[in-house]
């Protein structure tokens, strides 16, 4: 590091500290956010060293989170995306592939996921012209159950998608048993759930493919960006060939001829000898994330492990001082899992001498931040009205999430002050309405 870069990188540690805030939480009128991200000086740094050399589009950092964040999921290949919801449409478009012979899923066939989700888990299986099948969750874990999916697989099911719901993990051992046994395909959207682990595993490495999101909200953030993993070779190619154009060659931006054979080819009707660098294999995408988000991503990946053990602290602080509350559903693990939570999920029961509106407006009110479970059902939705697809049992659950159900935050910007006023808030109003 030359003497200037130094300088400047001292000069950013200070300013970083002059940003700093010694101001105390002050209940109903300091924010209590249900999430956000977690910045220190580190983050400053790497983001600032990284614009200072100028490589904007991905390279080396983004070849090196690659490398660690597989190797951190247990999964052999991580390819980073600009979004969670990018992520989600390489992963089922990926299983659209002709590289994947009869194995292809094509328009019409089914896939099965739930109404009780974030828009960008279903998004993609229509994208593609495949058809959801909607199942209905459990309150509590928030999660569908095996039985429930198996309940859908018809003759045109082909894959299944489903989320581990605020980073409490599905029964994905048995999920993957049952995708193996009818010969479909299973997706997991991690999204929620980095740090997370099922029998002893990271969710994450039981799917063919699984999802990841670096957005503010999540357990480490890049700003923007998100991941897929497999351990699946080809299903990653597929996946960089359509995040990368389509284009058919693997060489890394600005650089030539990684196979030796580069003006050696001949695909489709193009004439032999046809430069591969601009060969096209899939009708694909630019969704590169960028040098400066991996720079963000490195730096937050040293601490993400620390950010879950917060995030459990603070849920379990949350889920004490609740125990007992009259009239709300509170949050279960699902059995065999050690969830990394997303947010801590409040169930208002349908009888209850309140509903849930009331409920929210009061925490607002209060300066303490919630968030409804995402769509609630997407069923319901305008976007969604009129999308072919089929629902297998009824919705009843999901339906009870869409009206009484809420979650409030857990992530690492919350003090124990924070949380003892959101459990304060709630008490106070339950009993004051019996």
């Amino acid at each position: 590091m030359n003497d200037h870069k130094a300088l400047i990188l001292d000069e950013v540690r200070k300013y970083h500290q002059d940003t700093l805030s010694d101001e105390g939480f002050v209940p109903g009128v300091s924010e209590v956010w249900p999430t956000g991200a977690v910045h220190d000086v580190e983050d400053r740094v790497a983001l600032v060293e990284a614009a200072l050399e100028l490589r904007v589009a991905a390279g080396t950092r983004a070849r090196k989170f690659e490398s660690v964040f597989a190797r951190k999921m247990k999964r052999r290949k991580a390819l980073l995306t600009t979004s969670g919801s990018s992520a989600n449409l390489l992963a089922v478009s990926a299983l659209t592939s002709h590289r994947l012979q009869d194995m292809r899923l094509r328009p019409g066939d089914e896939v099965i996921t739930v109404a009780a989700a974030f828009p960008t888990t279903v998004n993609p299986i229509l994208q593609n012209g495949l058809v959801p099948v909607f199942v209905d969750v459990e309150l509590g874990t928030y999660n569908p159950t095996v039985d429930m999916v198996a309940a859908a697989i018809g003759p045109k099911t082909k894959a299944i998608m489903i989320a581990h719901t605020v980073g409490n993990p599905f029964d994905v051992v048995d999920m993957a048993d049952l995708a193996a046994q009818h010969e479909l395909f299973l997706i997991e959207d991690n999204c929620d759930a980095v740090g997370s682990f099922y029998d002893g595993e990271p969710t994450g490495t039981f799917g063919d493919l699984a999802t990841v999101s670096f957005y503010p909200a999540h357990h480490m953030t890049m700003g923007e960006g998100g991941c897929v993993l497999t351990s699946n070779v080809v299903l990653a190619r597929i996946v960089e060939s359509l995040r990368d154009w389509g284009r058919d060659c693997w060489c890394e931006p600005g650089e030539s001829n990684t196979c030796l054979k580069r003006f050696s080819y001949q695909m489709g009707t193009l004439p032999e000898g046809y430069d591969h660098k601009y060969i096209y294999s899939h009708v694909g995408y630019n969704l590169k994330a960028t040098e400066l988000q991996a720079a963000l991503g490195l730096s937050q990946l040293n601490k993400v492990d620390d950010f879950c053990a917060t995030r459990r602290r603070n849920w379990r602080r949350l889920r004490e001082g609740l125990d007992g509350v009259p009239h709300l559903i509170m949050p279960v693990a699902t059995p065999r899992s050690d969830p990394s939570w997303y947010g801590f999920v409040i169930t208002v029961e349908p009888s209850a001498p309140f509903a849930a509106a009331e409920l929210i407006d009061f925490l607002e009110n209060r300066k303490i931040g919630t968030r409804r479970l995402f769509g609630g059902n997407l069923l319901r939705h305008p976007a969604y009205t009129d999308v072919p697809h089929r629902v297998v049992g009824d919705l009843t659950n999901t339906d009870i999430i869409m009206t009484q159900t809420f979650h409030v935050g857990v992530y690492p910007g919350l003090t124990d002050e924070m949380i003892d006023y959101v459990v304060s808030s709630i008490k106070e109003f339950v009993e004051a309405r019996g």
